[in-house]
Formats: structure tokens, sequence, C-alpha cells
């Protein structure tokens, strides 16, 4: 039984990766900066194949910590999820400072800090999967998500060089950039946002969780043995 660890977990599409992982009978840890009712439905449902811990994934001692804690009640991590990031939707002249850290510190910093902490000891093990959950507009960019464009164009070209790192010891790096999906970080879209999307999109509709955690799914398994350093789009053609 594997051990995958989902960061940002809580909500959202983290939510819907590790609701898939764990029906897919992973152990499954993951973490967010506060817990809610559906991290504590997965721990009375789940028990010791669960775990979940708050964590700002700014700390290092405290990604270090985390790391250590999940070891230790489910054993080592074969799989790691960063999926955790934030957005804010603003001109880049109008942001001011804390939001900017705010993104970066969180998309990427954190993501640099876990695949540190957990690809060490994959490379002792000789087997692990690394999946960063990127996006469609780092590779378009969209008007008022400038500094979160960036930070998701910087996983994809991170996704490129850890591949030709850790792929020597049979670790796979992998991007998958989803397009715009039916969470709560596309709500704040009004009817004609989302009626625009859906005639952009030619699968004529908005993608789900399932589209995207299947794809971590395949890329998880045995079968995804010879792809590492891609980013797979999943947004139903919109960028094509």
């Amino acid at each position: 039984m594997k051990v995958v660890l989902v960061s940002g977990g809580s909500k959202g599409l983290g939510a819907g990766l590790v609701a898939s992982f764990l029906d897919a009978g992973y152990k499954v840890a993951t973490c967010s900066r506060t817990p809610n009712q559906q991290i504590e439905q997965w721990q009375q449902i789940y028990g010791n194949r669960f775990f979940f811990q708050t964590l700002d994934l700014s700390d290092t001692s405290g990604c270090r910590e985390y790391v250590r804690n999940v070891q230790s009640q489910l054993g080592d991590i074969d799989i790691l999820i960063n999926n955790a990031g934030v957005a804010h939707t603003a001109v880049l002249a109008l942001s001011d400072d804390a939001s900017i850290d705010r993104i970066v510190d969180t998309n990427l910093k954190g993501t640099f800090q876990l695949s540190r902490i957990v690809s060490r000891p994959m490379l002792s093990l000789g087997w692990g999967r690394i999946i960063n959950i990127s996006s469609i507009v780092g590779l378009s960019g969209y008007r008022g998500l400038s500094v979160y464009s960036a930070t998701k164009a910087g996983l994809d070209g991170f996704t490129r060089a850890l591949a030709r790192e850790l792929g020597a010891r049979n670790i796979t790096v992998n991007s998958i950039a989803p397009g715009y999906l039916t969470t709560e970080m596309t709500d704040e879209l009004n009817d004609r946002q989302r009626t625009q999307i859906i005639g952009r999109t030619p699968m004529g509709r908005m993608g789900t969780v399932e589209d995207v955690a299947s794809t971590a799914l395949f890329l998880a398994s045995e079968n995804a043995d010879f792809i590492t350093g891609q980013v797979l789009v999943v947004d139903g053609g919109i960028s094509a």
C-alpha cells in the first residue's frame, strides 16, 4: 500500500485528489493551514490510512517536522503531489507586497521545500513520483493573474529540471496543468464568463476535479514509468 502526500488537500482540487487516492486504496497524508469538516470525516472513515496536520508551507522547519510525522504514521512517502496554491486577482500595478509574497511563498517555495525534503528518502528507496499541479495560465497567461501565472510557469520549469536530476533513481517528475475547473477557485466567475469559457472549450464543458484526479492516479501508477519531465494539460482543449 503506497503512501501519497497531497499538499493543500482540505478543499477544492486538493480534496478531490485526497478522496480519489483514498478510494484507490492508498495511504494518504495531507496538510493545510486549517482543518475543516471534510478532514474530520476522513479521519473518522479511514483511521490509520489517513493523516492530517496543519502546516504553513513557508515554514522550513515545520515542513521537515510534518514529513517526519507522516513517515512515522504512514511510512515512507512514495508519491508527492504538490497541489497547495493560492491566487490573488489584481493587475500588477495595484498588487501589494504581502499578496505577491504569499503567492510566491506558497506556490513556488512551498513546492521547493516539500520536494527537497521528500525526494531525499525517495533517492534512497530508488523509486518515487512527484506530481506538481500547475495551470494553463502558466502557459497562456491571464489578465489579473500575472504573479500567479508566473509561479505556475515556474512550476513547469522546476518539473523539467527536477526530472533530469532524479530520473536515474527511477523517480519521475511531472506537472498537470488543469484548465478551468468547477471548484471554489472559479466560484467568482459570473454566468457570462462561464458561458464564454464553455463556448471556447472544444469538449463543451468546464473541467471537474475527477478529470485531474484520474490523470494524477495514472502518473502515480506503474503504467507511467517512462513518463517524466512532462506537462500534461487537462483543459478540454481550450488552450489548443
